[in-house]
């Protein structure tokens, strides 16, 4: 999950060039910079995103390299929502997809303000979709209030979650994961969301194992696809 120094290639300068980003270290870097120390991360850390959409939550978890598990360092709420609970299916269903992503984009001249691409769709997705139907794409994690399938937070905020998803990658993390549930996935929520989505019960039952791993011990799982389900070990 990491990357040597030199392949690096000064990611953090590269994204420096751009305004916004330069913007966003400007109003926020120092107030985050103390954060950091403070958690004992002021020396670099991988970084997890976990994000509940019946919750409207987005939790960044980090830990260092000398560290197995992960700590809880910030939760943002986001600022709109799009469709409901569920898989994101076809393009144009409004839906926020649920699963297991990593960052594939660092867009610093978004339309948004500042976002970060999810790669949807992934294997599971495309198997969900089906031959002769758009999967759809172009998720992200976003400033501005609006969305038709992502996930938004105010511009303020994304700066942050910007910032540190570059001090991460500038760090050496080449893969950030982007983990998206329905909703907290305990027994009390599953019980109470499966009688108003039954048809999603089955594929939130290949969710539940990540989640549950997480919460356990506060690192990934692995995940991997096959046969268009996520099974987890």
């Amino acid at each position: 999950m990491t990357l040597s120094a030199n392949a690096q290639n000064g990611f953090k300068q590269q994204q420096l060039k751009f305004e916004r980003v330069r913007t966003a270290y400007d109003l926020k870097w120092t107030s985050l910079a103390k954060d950091l120390q403070k958690a004992g991360f002021g020396n670099g850390f991988e970084m997890i995103i976990n994000a509940y959409k019946a919750e409207g939550k987005v939790e960044i978890w980090l830990k260092t390299a000398k560290q197995t598990s992960y700590t809880l360092f910030k939760t943002y709420n986001a600022c709109a929502k799009s469709g409901t609970l569920g898989p994101k299916v076809v393009e144009g269903d409004l839906q926020t997809p649920e699963g297991f992503y990593s960052i594939n984009v660092f867009n610093p001249m978004s339309l948004y303000h500042l976002s970060l691409g999810v790669d949807y769709p992934n294997a599971v997705d495309k198997a969900r979709t089906g031959k002769g139907r758009k999967t759809g794409g172009d998720i992200y994690i976003h400033g501005d209030c609006v969305t038709i399938g992502c996930i938004p937070l105010t511009d303020d905020k994304i700066r942050e979650v910007y910032i540190l998803a570059v001090e991460a990658r500038n760090n050496g993390q080449k893969d950030i994961p982007v983990n998206i549930f329905p909703f907290k996935m305990t027994k009390t929520n599953f019980d109470n969301y499966a009688k108003q989505f039954p048809q999603h019960i089955v594929f939130w039952n290949t969710l539940q194992p990540g989640f549950d791993y997480f919460e356990k011990n506060k690192k990934m799982a692995k995940v991997t696809q096959v046969g268009g389900k996520y099974v987890v070990r």
